[in-house]
Protein backbone atom coordinates (compact mmCIF):
# COMPACT_ATOMS: atom_id res chain seq x y z
CA UNK A 1 0.00 0.00 0.00
CA UNK A 2 2.74 2.11 0.94
CA UNK A 3 4.04 1.73 -2.64
CA UNK A 4 0.91 2.52 -4.02
CA UNK A 5 0.78 5.89 -2.40
CA UNK A 6 4.30 7.03 -3.49
CA UNK A 7 3.24 5.94 -6.84
CA UNK A 8 0.46 8.11 -7.00
CA UNK A 9 1.95 10.88 -5.19
CA UNK A 10 4.76 10.91 -7.88
CA UNK A 11 2.68 10.49 -10.56
CA UNK A 12 0.56 13.68 -9.00
CA UNK A 13 3.42 15.45 -8.10
CA UNK A 14 4.51 15.65 -11.88
CA UNK A 15 1.67 17.75 -13.51
CA UNK A 16 -0.31 17.75 -16.46
CA UNK A 17 2.13 16.53 -18.38
CA UNK A 18 2.45 13.12 -16.69
CA UNK A 19 -0.79 12.19 -18.32
CA UNK A 20 -0.02 11.56 -22.27
CA UNK A 21 3.17 10.21 -21.00
CA UNK A 22 0.99 7.63 -19.22
CA UNK A 23 -1.30 7.62 -22.65
CA UNK A 24 2.14 7.08 -25.10
CA UNK A 25 3.01 4.21 -22.02
CA UNK A 26 -0.16 2.40 -22.55
CA UNK A 27 0.01 2.63 -26.25
CA UNK A 28 3.63 1.00 -26.13
CA UNK A 29 3.17 -1.83 -23.97
CA UNK A 30 0.25 -2.51 -26.13
CA UNK A 31 2.09 -2.74 -29.52
CA UNK A 32 4.86 -4.42 -27.70
CA UNK A 33 2.36 -7.36 -25.96
CA UNK A 34 0.67 -7.48 -29.59
CA UNK A 35 3.96 -7.86 -31.41
CA UNK A 36 5.24 -10.55 -29.19
CA UNK A 37 2.51 -12.78 -29.79
CA UNK A 38 2.49 -12.61 -33.12
CA UNK A 39 6.10 -12.78 -33.88
CA UNK A 40 6.08 -15.59 -31.44
CA UNK A 41 3.49 -17.33 -32.64
CA UNK A 42 4.45 -16.89 -36.34
CA UNK A 43 8.07 -18.60 -34.96
CA UNK A 44 6.45 -21.53 -34.04
CA UNK A 45 4.03 -22.05 -36.85
CA UNK A 46 7.04 -21.38 -39.41
CA UNK A 47 9.15 -24.25 -37.37
CA UNK A 48 6.23 -26.20 -37.29
CA UNK A 49 5.07 -26.58 -40.52
CA UNK A 50 9.06 -26.26 -41.98
CA UNK A 51 9.69 -30.25 -40.01
CA UNK A 52 6.59 -31.46 -41.63
CA UNK A 53 7.42 -30.13 -44.94
CA UNK A 54 11.50 -31.39 -44.87
CA UNK A 55 11.09 -34.73 -45.14
CA UNK A 56 8.31 -34.53 -48.10
CA UNK A 57 10.65 -32.32 -50.18
CA UNK A 58 13.71 -35.06 -49.57
CA UNK A 59 11.07 -37.68 -51.13
CA UNK A 60 9.95 -35.31 -53.96
CA UNK A 61 6.73 -35.61 -52.69
CA UNK A 62 5.28 -31.77 -53.53
CA UNK A 63 1.73 -32.32 -53.95
CA UNK A 64 1.84 -33.48 -50.72
CA UNK A 65 3.74 -30.54 -49.52
CA UNK A 66 1.21 -28.55 -51.51
CA UNK A 67 -1.97 -29.50 -49.17
CA UNK A 68 -0.04 -28.89 -46.32
CA UNK A 69 0.90 -25.47 -47.24
CA UNK A 70 -2.34 -24.50 -48.43
CA UNK A 71 -3.70 -25.43 -45.10
CA UNK A 72 -1.81 -23.24 -43.22
CA UNK A 73 -1.95 -19.33 -42.54
CA UNK A 74 2.15 -19.04 -41.15
CA UNK A 75 3.97 -17.06 -43.81
CA UNK A 76 6.44 -20.02 -44.97
CA UNK A 77 3.41 -21.49 -45.93
CA UNK A 78 2.68 -18.62 -48.28
CA UNK A 79 6.44 -18.60 -49.31
CA UNK A 80 6.36 -22.27 -50.78
CA UNK A 81 3.36 -21.91 -51.97
CA UNK A 82 4.62 -19.41 -54.41
CA UNK A 83 7.29 -21.64 -55.74
CA UNK A 84 4.75 -24.53 -55.76
CA UNK A 85 2.63 -22.67 -58.20
CA UNK A 86 5.31 -22.09 -60.15
CA UNK A 87 7.34 -25.18 -60.73
CA UNK A 88 5.03 -26.40 -63.62
CA UNK A 89 5.28 -23.38 -65.63
CA UNK A 90 8.60 -22.29 -64.88
CA UNK A 91 11.70 -23.36 -66.57
CA UNK A 92 14.60 -21.86 -64.63
CA UNK A 93 15.65 -22.18 -61.08
CA UNK A 94 15.60 -18.09 -61.01
CA UNK A 95 11.80 -17.95 -62.38
CA UNK A 96 10.98 -20.14 -59.24
CA UNK A 97 13.22 -17.97 -56.81
CA UNK A 98 11.93 -14.29 -57.73
CA UNK A 99 8.26 -15.59 -57.39
CA UNK A 100 9.50 -16.88 -53.87
CA UNK A 101 10.79 -13.29 -53.15
CA UNK A 102 7.64 -11.46 -54.73
CA UNK A 103 6.03 -13.46 -51.64
CA UNK A 104 8.50 -12.72 -49.08
CA UNK A 105 8.35 -8.93 -49.92
CA UNK A 106 4.51 -9.28 -48.90
CA UNK A 107 5.36 -11.64 -45.78
CA UNK A 108 8.59 -8.76 -44.49
CA UNK A 109 5.70 -5.43 -44.07
CA UNK A 110 3.35 -7.80 -41.65
CA UNK A 111 6.20 -9.35 -38.99
CA UNK A 112 7.19 -5.51 -39.07
CA UNK A 113 4.01 -4.15 -38.86
CA UNK A 114 3.71 -1.33 -35.98
CA UNK A 115 7.56 -2.28 -34.45
CA UNK A 116 8.58 1.12 -35.14
CA UNK A 117 6.01 2.74 -33.77
CA UNK A 118 7.90 2.07 -30.44
CA UNK A 119 11.07 3.66 -30.82
CA UNK A 120 8.36 6.61 -32.21
CA UNK A 121 7.29 6.77 -28.49
CA UNK A 122 10.20 6.26 -26.40
CA UNK A 123 11.52 9.45 -28.23
CA UNK A 124 8.22 11.09 -27.75
CA UNK A 125 7.93 10.39 -24.08
CA UNK A 126 11.22 11.54 -23.37
CA UNK A 127 10.31 14.43 -25.32
CA UNK A 128 7.30 15.06 -23.16
CA UNK A 129 9.21 14.54 -20.02
CA UNK A 130 11.47 17.54 -20.61
CA UNK A 131 8.56 19.46 -21.86
CA UNK A 132 6.68 19.14 -18.69
CA UNK A 133 10.25 19.87 -16.38
CA UNK A 134 10.48 23.12 -18.26
CA UNK A 135 6.71 23.70 -17.75
CA UNK A 136 6.85 23.63 -14.35
CA UNK A 137 10.28 25.62 -13.94
CA UNK A 138 8.52 28.48 -15.48
CA UNK A 139 5.45 28.13 -13.49
CA UNK A 140 7.95 28.11 -10.51
CA UNK A 141 9.67 30.91 -11.43
CA UNK A 142 6.98 33.16 -11.82
CA UNK A 143 5.56 31.75 -8.30
CA UNK A 144 8.56 32.38 -6.43
CA UNK A 145 8.92 36.01 -7.90
CA UNK A 146 5.79 36.91 -6.34
CA UNK A 147 6.65 35.59 -2.54
CA UNK A 148 8.41 36.77 0.23
CA UNK A 149 12.31 36.28 -0.26
CA UNK A 150 13.09 34.12 2.88
CA UNK A 151 10.35 31.44 1.15
CA UNK A 152 11.99 31.70 -2.15
CA UNK A 153 14.50 28.86 -1.57
CA UNK A 154 12.08 26.81 -0.11
CA UNK A 155 9.39 26.96 -2.45
CA UNK A 156 11.68 26.86 -5.40
CA UNK A 157 13.60 24.07 -4.45
CA UNK A 158 10.18 22.39 -4.08
CA UNK A 159 8.99 23.47 -7.20
CA UNK A 160 11.99 21.93 -9.18
CA UNK A 161 11.73 18.84 -7.15
CA UNK A 162 8.49 18.42 -8.61
CA UNK A 163 9.03 19.29 -11.69
CA UNK A 164 11.73 16.87 -12.13
CA UNK A 165 9.30 14.07 -12.04
CA UNK A 166 8.29 14.47 -15.16
CA UNK A 167 11.50 14.24 -16.94
CA UNK A 168 11.62 11.12 -14.58
CA UNK A 169 8.60 9.74 -15.48
CA UNK A 170 9.37 10.45 -19.04
CA UNK A 171 12.96 8.38 -19.00
CA UNK A 172 11.25 5.53 -17.21
CA UNK A 173 9.17 5.13 -20.32
CA UNK A 174 11.34 5.41 -23.02
CA UNK A 175 14.27 3.53 -21.57
CA UNK A 176 12.51 0.20 -21.40
CA UNK A 177 10.69 0.91 -24.88
CA UNK A 178 13.63 1.23 -26.53
CA UNK A 179 14.90 -1.96 -25.15
CA UNK A 180 11.99 -3.65 -25.73
CA UNK A 181 11.68 -2.14 -29.22
CA UNK A 182 15.20 -3.61 -30.32
CA UNK A 183 14.83 -6.99 -28.62
CA UNK A 184 11.68 -7.31 -31.57
CA UNK A 185 13.60 -6.03 -34.28
CA UNK A 186 15.85 -8.58 -33.56
CA UNK A 187 13.43 -11.35 -33.31
CA UNK A 188 12.04 -10.31 -36.43
CA UNK A 189 15.39 -10.47 -38.22
CA UNK A 190 15.53 -13.79 -36.86
CA UNK A 191 12.16 -14.53 -38.46
CA UNK A 192 12.89 -13.46 -41.77
CA UNK A 193 16.03 -14.58 -42.13
CA UNK A 194 14.48 -18.28 -41.35
CA UNK A 195 11.99 -17.50 -44.14
CA UNK A 196 15.26 -17.19 -46.49
CA UNK A 197 16.99 -19.88 -45.49
CA UNK A 198 13.85 -21.80 -46.07
CA UNK A 199 13.35 -20.76 -49.32
CA UNK A 200 16.82 -21.66 -50.45
CA UNK A 201 16.39 -25.23 -49.35
CA UNK A 202 13.33 -25.36 -51.24
CA UNK A 203 14.74 -24.11 -54.59
CA UNK A 204 17.80 -26.43 -53.82
CA UNK A 205 15.46 -29.31 -53.05
CA UNK A 206 13.51 -28.89 -56.65
CA UNK A 207 16.78 -28.28 -58.15
CA UNK A 208 18.09 -31.79 -57.30
CA UNK A 209 15.02 -33.78 -58.08
CA UNK A 210 15.65 -31.83 -61.45
CA UNK A 211 18.93 -32.81 -61.97
CA UNK A 212 18.41 -36.70 -60.88
CA UNK A 213 16.17 -37.63 -63.72
CA UNK A 214 18.43 -36.10 -66.51
CA UNK A 215 21.45 -37.47 -65.11
CA UNK A 216 19.28 -40.50 -64.82
CA UNK A 217 18.63 -40.56 -68.53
Amino acid sequence: MDLWNLIVRFFQGGGDFMYPIAIVLVFGLAIAIERYIYLQRSAVQNRNLWNDVVPLLAKGDFRQVVQITSKSDAAIAQILNYGLARIQSARRRDDIEKAMEESLMEVVPRLEKRTHYLATFANLATLLGLLGTVMGLIRAFAAVATVNPAEKANLLSASISVAMNCTAFGLMTAVPMLFIHAWLQTKTTEIIDSLEMASVKFLNAITERKTEPAQAA
